[in-house]
């Protein structure tokens, strides 16, 4: 469905506040990544959504995570801003986080059907290009979180 979409380029550290349209949150709960299928789509996605006019990019982070997984209590931190090339000559802005969620509410009425949990990348995605990027960019992260963790 939305195959034609890629990362231009990953991560980015110089966009402008203004120019981030929508958030995107990998997150991780009790060691598995939570992944949300879309109403009206037979396929899996990070969490994550558009940004309101009103919000920065965290709370749109914030918000899309609740909304979209039920998540009540989570550490969010952010991983960097990413560039999609939707044509051959124009480009959009996101932001990637990366929330470690230490509990889970009921998934709020919304666009979601159900939050499942996966161990890895599932196959089938909505988004394969860009998802499978932004996921092992913040898996590799929250993996050398852990090893850096004192036992």
């Amino acid at each position: 469905m939305f195959s034609h979409l890629c990362l231009d380029q990953f991560p980015l550290v110089t966009v402008p506040d203004h120019q981030l349209g929508w958030a995107v949150v990998a997150a991780n709960y009790l060691g598995k990544w939570l992944f949300v299928k879309h109403k009206r789509r037979d396929s899996f996605e990070i969490p994550g959504g558009t940004r309101e006019p009103h919000e920065s990019i965290e709370q749109c982070a914030r918000r899309e995570l609740f909304e979209e997984t039920g998540a009540l209590s989570f550490e969010l931190r952010p991983l960097g801003d990413y560039r999609l090339r939707v044509a051959p000559k124009r480009f959009t802005y996101g932001a990637l986080f990366l929330a470690n969620v230490a509990q889970l509410g009921a998934l709020p009425p919304c666009e979601i059907d159900r939050v499942e949990t996966f161990s890895s990348l599932p196959k089938n995605l909505t988004y394969p290009k860009v998802h499978a990027d932004l996921f092992q960019y913040a898996k590799n992260h929250h993996d050398r979180q852990l090893s850096a963790t004192p036992s």
